[in-house]
């Protein structure tokens, strides 16, 4: 073989030394046989490996995010991948300013609430439809995001939205443990997102108040405290009964959700009130505009 061939040769010992390539070939976004070319063009061009890569067509922008999402542990899905409802803007849009606003959220939560050694915090808007349920399906996302151990339970024995937002089987869920109909197998694992965890409603009661007026929330309360480093209550609207303030008590901290342009400051400074009144603290709001 001569000198000439031999550098015809593609050389993955050179690609894997380049991160960014290794994880491209893991990833099946390029080919061994495109390896010459792009270390050629990086050479040339004096490029980076995956904007030689970009420049040749072989990837596109998507592609690199994905690859430094991947770098740095922060798992987020390709449109259509996991099944989950399109509106877990978490899962598929991570770089966009919606989740930015999430991540800032996170933060405040995180030196404002979390940081002090909590573990749970409820969410929870005034009235039904003000977009309570999918923030906090995206919120929990992002702290998982973050590498904590979160749980998001589904408090919502009325009109639960979680199961449908991450297409989860019909099976027991937090009314069922109430009961004593389940114990914590009902926790479903959400494997595209190694640190989250689902326990959804479950079985619907005719009782939901009375429910999760129980001791038995209590103990549950503070065994998913022990398990997981982030516990998220997503509840039934406050104007929707008193399932909400039985949440709250046990969280101990609330989250109100308000939507842009239907929720009025008068409502939330009634609910601020009843929470005040059960010794509830109301640890924030934010606003939401789908």
């Amino acid at each position: 073989m001569t000198q000439s061939n031999a550098a015809e040769v593609v050389p993955l010992d050179l690609l894997r030394e380049s991160s960014i390539g290794r994880v491209l070939l893991d990833m099946g976004k390029i080919k061994p046989e495109d390896a010459e070319r792009i270390l050629r063009q990086q050479k040339e061009k004096g490029l980076r490996f995956g904007e030689a890569a970009k420049s040749l067509g072989l990837i596109t922008d998507a592609d690199i995010e994905q690859v430094l999402a991947r770098q740095f542990d922060y798992p987020y899905l390709q449109p259509g991948q996991g099944n989950f409802a399109k509106e877990l803007i978490a899962a598929y849009q991570p770089f966009s300013p919606q989740v930015e606003a999430l991540r800032a959220v996170r933060s405040q939560l995180m030196l404002r609430w979390f940081a002090s050694g909590r573990k749970t915090l409820a969410i929870a808007s005034v009235n039904p439809g003000e977009g309570a349920s999918l923030f906090t399906a995206n919120l929990a996302v992002v702290f998982s995001q973050l590498g904590e151990q979160t749980l998001l339970v589904d408090a919502n024995l009325r009109t639960p939205r979680q199961q449908q937002i991450f297409n989860l089987p019909g099976k027991q869920g937090l009314s069922d443990i109430l009961a004593g109909r389940a114990d914590l197998e009902a926790i479903a694992k959400i494997d595209s997102f190694v640190d989250l965890s689902v326990l959804q409603a479950g079985t619907l009661p005719p009782n939901p108040q009375e429910l999760l007026n129980r001791s038995s929330f209590d103990q549950l309360t503070a065994n998913l405290a022990e398990r997981y480093d982030v516990v998220l209550f997503d509840m039934s609207a406050f104007s929707a009964g008193a399932d909400a303030l039985a949440i709250a008590v046990r969280a101990g901290g609330v989250l109100l959700v308000a939507r842009k342009n239907v929720t009025s400051l008068a409502d939330i400074g009634t609910v601020a009130e009843q929470l005040g009144r059960v010794g509830a603290e109301v640890v924030g709001s934010v606003m939401v505009d789908y």
